[in-house]
């Protein structure tokens, strides 16, 4: 067998059923929707449920969304110890580093894990613990 000769099996592939070309196709003028009706017309609203109060509306609407809400990419001391010893650590060098996936307001310091170098880290935030483990390394903390 050759690729020219290549054809798919018979009855495997059906022709798609071309709507409203004329009455002789068997699905011309109304297009097999029958005659008028909801199910006729070109569309029905998402979530419509006939007239019914719709479930979006039924359920009780619950908080809201703070539009000036900050989010902070969160660091551990473990990860600190990528960068060499004596480093300066802001966030710009975290997201070359990889440490931190994307930029989102700010990046804030935790204290899981432990540091093992001496590094300046510059974040705009930190608890209280990191800032104790930094120092206690030898470091410096910096608030952006």
């Amino acid at each position: 067998m050759k690729l020219n000769e290549l054809k798919p099996s018979e009855g495997s592939r059906r022709e798609r059923n071309r709507l409203g070309r004329g009455t002789s196709s068997g699905n011309g003028k109304t297009s097999g929707r029958g005659q008028k009706g909801q199910k006729a017309r070109s569309k029905v609203r998402l979530g419509f449920e006939g007239g019914q109060m719709p479930l979006y509306r039924r359920i009780p609407k619950r908080g809201f969304t703070n539009i000036n809400r900050k989010e902070y990419a969160i660091v551990n001391l473990d990860d600190l110890n990528a960068f060499d010893e004596g480093a300066e650590v802001t966030p710009e060098a975290l997201f070359k580093a990889g440490v931190v996936k994307k930029e989102l307001t700010g990046v804030k310091v935790l204290s899981n894990g432990e540091l093992s170098k001496k590094l300046t880290v510059k974040a705009n935030k930190f608890s209280e613990s990191a800032v104790k483990a930094i120092e206690a390394a030898g470091g410096k903390t910096e608030v952006i």
